[in-house]
């Protein structure tokens, strides 16, 4: 499958607990920085894989592990993502993934809930909350169960020595701290 931060936790929910794949032509990972201090610059990664241990019926026992190439960042514009995956910020020639294992699920209302875990970003691992929802499930044409989860979290890129910036005539700063991260999910159950 991939390459995890640690190994894969043993199934520990009740009978209902199935794995889904992430599918990754249905996914994304998302995110959005200040930029100039004035405005956002948004972007994402082309390649996100993973899985998630899932019970509707008891979503505190879930898990998920995650996986992105980082290599794969994506902004619009060639020569920005070039300098992104240089080792002023995701360094990819010595750290080419980041990866996420989700630990402990928080329900709240409805389908909204926290799932906190460890996100790994240059070799620096962090723990870290994300706000979940769950945003439907079904089953599509071809018999397959699947599920859908929106996740956001906001993370600060120096707690994971992304800390490369310039300082700009005014006072501010070109990059801003702040990261605002989208992941969109969708995954496929797992066939026995």
């Amino acid at each position: 499958m991939m390459t995890m931060v640690a190994p894969p936790l043993p199934m520990s929910g009740p009978k209902n607990t199935k794995t889904w794949d992430i599918d990754p032509a249905h996914s994304s990972a998302e995110f959005a920085v200040r930029h100039m201090m004035i405005s956002s610059v948004t972007g994402r990664f082309n390649s996100l894989r993973g899985s998630i241990e899932y019970d509707p019926a008891a979503p505190t026992l879930g898990r998920a592990e995650a996986e992105i190439d980082a290599r794969t960042i994506d902004t619009g514009v060639e020569d920005r993502d070039t300098h992104l995956r240089s080792p002023d910020f995701f360094d990819v020639a010595n750290h080419p993934t980041i990866s996420f294992r989700g630990t402990a699920v928080e329900t709240g209302d409805g389908d909204e809930g926290r799932l906190a875990g460890e996100l790994t970003i240059r070799g620096v691992t962090r723990a870290v909350a994300l706000d979940v929802e769950k945003e439907g499930e079904g089953v599509d044409p071809w018999g397959n169960a699947r599920v859908a989860f929106l996740a956001k979290a906001t993370l600060n890129r120096k707690d994971f020595g992304v800390s490369w910036n310039q300082v700009l005539d005014n006072g501010g700063v070109l990059v801003g701290d702040k990261v605002k991260v989208t992941l969109r999910i969708e995954a496929i159950a797992r066939k026995a």
